[in-house]
């Protein structure tokens, strides 16, 4: 009893109290979830099952529909991310300056973090519209109209979407990173002699490599949830340059062929396991090589 109340009285044991109720939900609506659809991902069925190895993973790869999801998927990470990064580390270092209208810029670039995005999802139907904003205002300059969500200018008007939605998040991570970089360092280096760019890379690049870690992080993550905004805009079977792996997988589940569809969702995490270890490999390198 003693012990107990002797264990308590620490801060690792408050620390617990508080994790528990956290862990038993996460553990009760995604990690066992998850685990079942692993188990599920080498059944044949879900009643009656029979365990049948990777049968389902090799029905998945030889699948047309799935290479496809998947190469757009990493088509869309590969180019969106990038630049979402140059994009947010351009305006954090826009914005952490004494520009006109700063504190109204920061408030824009932060709402679309609180505008829900099927209330504003019919405002860009109407923009990217055959007859919609945009190819007005192309038709009346002389240029001719395009159709935006039936070619593979799709595939643009989803990657606009998601930096859209994305990029306020990433600039308010990049600001504060930015803010922790004393400013004595900016002048010693004016002094010495130091250019903008020798100051970006060996002042800002160096001090902002944890913030943008995380910034890579979570801008790969959210690549792969922009499903939400292009099944709002294109539907279940939108153009083939914008289907998604989660369109295939929500097409799975509403032919109920959980097989496949676990398969895909075990697959997918993996991939993203894989490039965060790799990224923090990566990392820790950098680290040890700038130390």
């Amino acid at each position: 009893m003693k012990k107990l109340k002797k264990w308590i009285r620490k801060d690792s044991a408050a620390a617990w109290i508080f994790l528990v109720p956290s862990g038993v939900g996460f553990a009760l609506f995604y990690l066992i979830p998850f685990a079942i659809g692993v188990f599920y991902s080498f059944m044949d069925s879900t009643v009656d099952s029979q365990f049948v190895g990777l049968d389902n993973y090799r029905e998945l790869l030889a699948s047309g529909s799935f290479r496809k999801a998947s190469s757009n998927t990493f088509y869309f990470s590969v180019v969106s991310v990038p630049l979402i990064l140059a994009l947010s580390l351009g305006l954090a270092m826009l914005l952490n300056t004494n520009i006109y209208l700063r504190k109204w810029l920061r408030t824009a670039y932060v709402l679309p973090l609180v505008v829900p995005v099927a209330s504003i999802i019919l405002i860009w139907q109407m923009l990217f519209d055959w007859n919609g904003s945009l190819n007005a205002w192309l038709s009346g300059n002389g240029f001719e109209r395009v159709d935006w969500m039936k070619t593979d200018a799709a595939r643009n008007v989803i990657i606009v979407v998601y930096l859209w939605k994305n990029i306020g998040y990433n600039v308010i991570l990049f600001l504060a990173g930015l803010q922790q970089i004393p400013r004595d360092y900016y002048e010693t280096a004016q002094i010495e002699g130091a250019g903008r760019l020798r100051q970006f890379s060996s002042i800002t690049i160096v001090y902002l490599t944890s913030t943008m870690f995380f910034v890579v992080i979570m801008s790969i993550i959210n690549s792969f949830k922009v499903f939400r905004e292009t099944y709002l805009i294109a539907g279940d079977y939108p153009h083939d340059s914008i289907y998604m792996m989660q369109h295939y997988m929500n097409n799975m589940f509403t032919s109920l062929n959980i097989q496949k569809l676990t398969a895909a969702a075990t697959l997918m995490v993996g991939c993203i396991l894989l490039i965060v270890m790799g990224l923090f490999a990566l990392e820790r390198r950098y680290r040890q090589f700038m130390e």
